[in-house]
């Protein structure tokens, strides 16, 4: 089809994107003082971060002695949280799975997601918590941690979390709950995360970022599992971006380097955790802004599960010796046959979910709120808006934080 070329005045309004011509199109000529200024600006932030590069290299080993002592400092006491008399272990997949949820629906960075969860379980191992107020730690725990290291404009509104919730707090309950998160933690609020330590194990490697999600991706399948909660950060990170690097066969780094002295313990129980990961965050990192890393690893489980299950064929029966004829008792030496204990090979250790009620469910997404989950042998997989109460408000007499939340440990 040929374009012709027509004067300005005869074009009629389209409401299609399409045009007949371009060249009346153009964009503006830019002005020369806003150009030098644009110029000036990006030199300065190229000058501001090779400083910085500088500046981290120089204090690159007081600033991880720092982290190193922060993470054992700041982490949470799993026995206490055994203790709770209403919260249970299984509902923490549900409470995560929302988390999850108003973390990418934020679009909010990774340290803010595993800075969250650790308030969460600090609060949880100081404080009793009921059960109707669980997620409302959880969404005190968000705003908080958002707060502390995340873009301003990004950082939800009390209204924006309240309609999460189903209206089921009021305005003040978030706030009065948040006052209450920060003195338990003696406003402690700092703490190096899984993703921190991830980028000073990758600084002095090239990129990859399909390396860098699937850590990232095994680091947040971590959370959801009671036996990972008091690991140092530190710990889950080195042995999370090993177990990436196996999994997408790249190599691993040098036996001097700081990443590379992981713990084989942690390793072996995250490669445990892998084959049934909430159905949440796997969707999260299918997309491509992930790498798709989730479908990877879910193809990677698939090939060695293949591989597993592959039985050689038996060799053939071999004939037993017979002595020397004329020489009764000498017979031809014959190897003793021992069954292996490691199938094909090597050990496939079992594979062990922390709860049956969220490894078994299914996502099922009604937007009604429900109300909080039970203890029951099959429970139903549910979605972000499963944390309820069961008390209208009316007669929860929250205002009281000493009634509410009860005394500490």
């Amino acid at each position: 089809m040929a374009y012709h070329k027509r004067p300005v005045s005869s074009y009629q309004p389209c409401d299609t994107f399409f045009v007949e011509s371009y060249d009346d199109f153009r964009a503006p000529r830019m002005d020369p003082k806003e150009h030098a200024r644009l110029i000036a600006r990006e030199r300065q932030y190229a000058i501001a971060e090779e400083l910085s590069k500088v500046a981290s290299d120089e204090f690159r080993e007081d600033i991880m002695s720092h982290m190193l002592d922060m993470d054992v400092e700041t982490l949470p006491d799993v026995e206490s949280i055994d203790i709770q008399t209403e919260i249970q272990w299984f509902m923490r997949p549900y409470l995560l799975d929302f988390l999850i949820e108003a973390h990418t629906a934020f679009q909010l960075l990774p340290s803010t997601l595993f800075l969250t969860i650790n308030l969460l379980d600090r609060y949880c191992s100081r404080r009793v918590v009921y059960k109707r107020h669980y997620q409302l730690v959880g969404c005190a725990a968000l705003l908080i941690a958002a707060k502390y290291g995340d873009k301003k404009d990004r950082v939800p509104t009390i209204k924006e979390l309240k309609s999460m919730c189903c209206s089921l707090y009021d305005d003040d309950m978030f706030v009065q709950m948040e006052w209450h998160v920060l003195q338990t933690l003696d406003w402690t609020i700092g703490h190096p995360t899984i993703d921190s330590f991830l980028q000073v194990a990758v600084m002095d490697t090239s990129y990859d970022p399909e390396v860098e999600h699937m850590a990232l991706y095994i680091s947040e399948i971590s959370q959801f599992h009671r036996e990972f909660v008091s690991k140092p950060s530190s710990d889950l990170a080195k042995a999370s971006l090993a177990l990436a690097r196996c999994i997408l066969n790249r190599p691993q780094p040098r036996h001097t380097e700081w990443a590379s002295q992981y713990d084989s313990m942690t390793l072996v129980g995250l490669s445990q955790q892998l084959h049934q990961p909430s159905q949440v965050l796997f969707r999260k990192y299918s997309s491509s802004h992930y790498s798709r890393v989730s479908k990877i690893l879910e193809q990677f489980l698939a090939r060695q599960a293949s591989v597993a299950s592959y039985s050689p064929p038996s060799p053939p029966e071999t004939t037993e010796s017979k002595p020397y004829e004329g020489e009764v008792g000498l017979a031809t030496p014959q190897k003793a046959s021992h069954l292996s204990n490691m199938p094909h090979g090597y050990i496939t250790p079992p594979i062990t979910p922390e709860n049956d009620a969220f490894a078994n469910g299914v996502v099922v997404g009604p937007s009604a709120c429900s109300p909080s989950p039970t203890p029951q042998p099959s429970m139903p997989y549910m979605t972000a808006q499963s944390y309820h109460a069961e008390i209208p408000y009316s007669q929860q007499q929250y205002l009281e934080p000493q009634m509410s939340f009860g005394p500490g440990y």
